[in-house]
């Protein structure tokens, strides 16, 4: 990987045809510079399934309930954190710092400090953000929330379902500037299991092409048989359900690590292994054969693991442990129905054939801190040197394609 803020620039002259004999596999990050054949080769660029937006400070102010306009979350300047976004309700405030912070070399990542106007612009200005996929080497983008994240922690139902709305109507303007590159995904936030169903029918009619789902919904938990209709919605709308991770009480440790702050950066994945194993061990897949889940940005390289280990769990315990009888092991429903996606994860690459054909989606997590931008194109070149083009393309590409309904 080149050293950050390192630039690369275009060859010389550019062949068409080797370059488009190379697209089979991933197109090369610098045939952005000849439009001929970006326009030939984009088919075959990757596809991030899991980048974010940074809400910008009227997202909420300007598109709540009136009700909640005054307690909306908004951008304020505090000493020494810089510009930061307050939630009522929410004892940690979000500081900019992190949350645009792609492409910051690691020694100088910071979590305050930083002013919104110094930021990715392609944050909420959906004209830059064309150009930050261009230079990242994507065709598109899966776009989720960065403080809508947060708030679906938040323990007010009711200021939750005000934000979430508020961002779905912000989101809808943001990506109809260009829906073919920039995938909006609505937010829900479940108060109730029957308004859950209104949220989708409505963020299918704005366009979204499948929803954020809250950690923990505000009527019972996704286990209960009382979900039955809200699942078959979903499946009935096309809306395939995401968690991400930081958005359940199981992501809570990071705050409070055990140990070393570093320590807690490990746990943030584990509310989303959690969620994926109860929709699998309550037989949720099984009563439902059509529901797909994204369980986003939790990487994928211990879903070998994991599956030997629900099956372990089922064939020796299940009995004491009065487990649900299935009629698959939980492995097979977890290869069926659960996508992953990861960044810079070389172990979901080496662990590939472990894993069901259409499970892996790759992503970049732009603007995060977290995020290969803007050299992705040199991480995959390293990390799936091994892999078949056919198996590439499937990651990179074809997989979030097809979860998502995306044009050819």
């Amino acid at each position: 990987m080149p050293a950050p803020g390192a630039a690369k620039g275009p060859p010389d002259e550019i062949a068409a045809a080797p370059l488009l004999a190379a697209s089979t596999a991933v197109c090369l990050p610098f045939v952005r510079y000849n439009q001929d054949v970006w326009r030939q080769c984009m088919d075959w660029r990757p596809i991030s399934a899991d980048s974010h937006i940074t809400e910008p400070p009227n997202c909420y102010v300007d598109n709540i309930d009136p009700a909640f306009r005054e307690r909306a979350p908004r951008v304020v300047s505090m000493d020494k954190m810089g510009d930061t976004f307050v939630v009522e309700g929410m004892k940690t405030p979000v500081p900019l710092g992190l949350i645009a912070a792609a492409g910051v070399d690691p020694k100088d990542i910071r979590i305050g400090g930083a002013k919104f106007d110094d930021l990715h612009k392609g944050g909420w200005d959906p004209k830059y953000r064309l150009a930050d996929q261009d230079r990242d080497g994507v065709a598109a983008e899966v776009i989720y929330p960065t403080v809508g994240m947060l708030i679906c922690n938040h323990p007010d139902f009711d200021y939750k379902k005000a934000c979430f709305d508020a961002y779905n109507r912000w989101l809808q303007g943001y990506v109809s500037h260009d829906p073919a590159r920039l995938i909006g995904l609505g937010q829900t936030a479940i108060r109730t299991i029957k308004e859950g169903i209104e949220d989708l029918e409505r963020i299918k009619a704005m366009g979204f092409r499948g929803v954020m789902m809250p950690g923990n919904p505000g009527e019972k938990d996704y286990d209960d048989p009382a979900f039955a209709p809200f699942w078959e919605a979903a499946i009935a709308l096309d809306l395939p359900l995401s968690w991400h991770i930081l958005t359940s009480s199981g992501d809570n440790t990071l705050a409070k690590p055990r140990g070393p702050k570093l320590n807690g950066f490990l746990s943030i994945i584990r509310g989303c292994q959690d969620i994926m194993g109860m929709l699998v061990f309550s037989g949720v897949f099984e009563r439902h054969p059509g529901l797909r889940v994204v369980c986003v940005e939790a990487d994928a390289g211990w879903a070998p693991h994991f599956s030997y280990r629900m099956d372990h769990a089922y064939k020796r315990h299940r009995y004491w442990m009065k487990g649900k009888e299935l009629a698959k092991l939980p492995s097979e429903y977890f290869r069926e129905h659960i996508s992953l996606t990861f960044q810079d994860d070389w172990t979901a690459f080496q662990f590939a054939d472990r894993l069901g054909p259409n499970q892996l989606m790759w992503a970049n997590d732009f603007p995060h801190s977290d995020s290969t931008w803007p050299w992705s194109q040199d991480v995959l070149n390293e990390q799936t040197a091994h892999l078949s083009p056919q198996l590439k393309k499937r990651i990179l590409r074809d997989n979030v394609a097809e979860l998502y309904k995306l044009a050819a």
